[in-house]
């Protein structure tokens, strides 16, 4: 059964914790740090049925980034039994939580208390003891290392799905990218330059890997609940032909991006991405 279990290491912050906040125990202390009633649910979850351990899944399209940072989507055992659980949007701890046997979060959902922030198991980050995070701290990384890690889980995924390899039953291909697509706006993140774009952003250039044309991202042309929206763009083709003025319908882009042919050139200004989704 898995357990909550105190090591010598995070001892001493336990019981300052313990003794600020009179609570009667250890288990006390870290109950009360996993603020999401889930978390806690979860973490008192009986594997006894499992009579063997699992064999640990290669990484989704590829190998990951970091050893010791892992969405936590993908994570299948934690070193030592615990991991830290971090919001990539404020870069902060949101709790932490100690396991037994093997972690399996296939569908999950806690809201930051420090940003507010509503997140899923496709954004939230798990923190092994192996990452050296005061090291980090002091060179102000963990942030960039976050963003990081779920960039490459996220793009990982989206291979995955091209090459008909994503398992993610809750949740459909459309669904899927439209959910990436919302937090990489409500994160305010640029998406790299150097991989396969996830969507298109009003503002953005992006080039059609497979076509060679480029598109120039307008505005959006409607407001979707739950789906991406179309785009209005401006598409140069790559013979040096005419631009021409169209919208890119939502399943177009879904397209461009699951067939992994789409790459940002040009990201969107600050000033360009705040006034298209004002007047969304």
């Amino acid at each position: 059964m898995a357990t909550i279990r105190v090591r010598d290491w995070t001892k001493e912050r336990i019981e300052e914790i313990r003794d600020a906040e009179s609570h009667s125990s250890h288990d006390s202390v870290i109950k009360a740090l996993l603020k999401d009633r889930e978390l806690a649910q979860f973490a008192g979850t009986a594997t006894e049925e499992e009579s063997e351990p699992e064999e640990t899944p290669e990484p989704l399209g590829g190998e990951k980034l970091f050893d010791d940072l892992t969405v936590l989507a993908e994570l299948h055992d934690a070193d030592n039994g615990i991991v830290f659980l971090w919001c990539p949007n404020c870069g902060k701890e949101i709790a932490h939580a100690g396991f037994e046997d093997s972690v399996s979060m296939a569908a999950f959902e806690v809201e930051c208390q420090r940003c507010l922030t509503r997140l899923d198991q496709r954004a939230i980050v798990a923190i092994e003891i192996g990452y050296p995070i005061e090291e980090r701290v002091v060179e102000e990384t963990v942030e960039s290392d976050l963003k990081d890690c779920v960039i490459d889980y996220w793009d990982r995924s989206l291979e995955a799905l091209h090459v008909g390899e994503l398992d993610d039953g809750d949740v459909d291909d459309e669904r899927l990218i439209w959910r990436y697509n919302e937090y990489l706006d409500e994160f305010d993140w640029s998406w790299p330059t150097d991989i396969p774009a996830i969507g298109i952003q009003p503002g953005g250039v992006y080039v059609n890997e497979a076509t060679g044309d480029t598109i120039e991202a307008l505005e959006r042309v409607t407001d979707n609940r739950g789906a991406l929206d179309d785009v209005r763009i401006e598409r140069t083709p790559e013979d040096g032909e005419e631009s021409e003025t169209e919208v890119l319908s939502a399943a177009e882009i879904i397209n461009l991006v699951i067939s992994r042919s789409l790459t940002l050139i040009e990201p969107p200004s600050q000033e360009e991405s705040g006034t298209q989704m004002d007047t969304v």
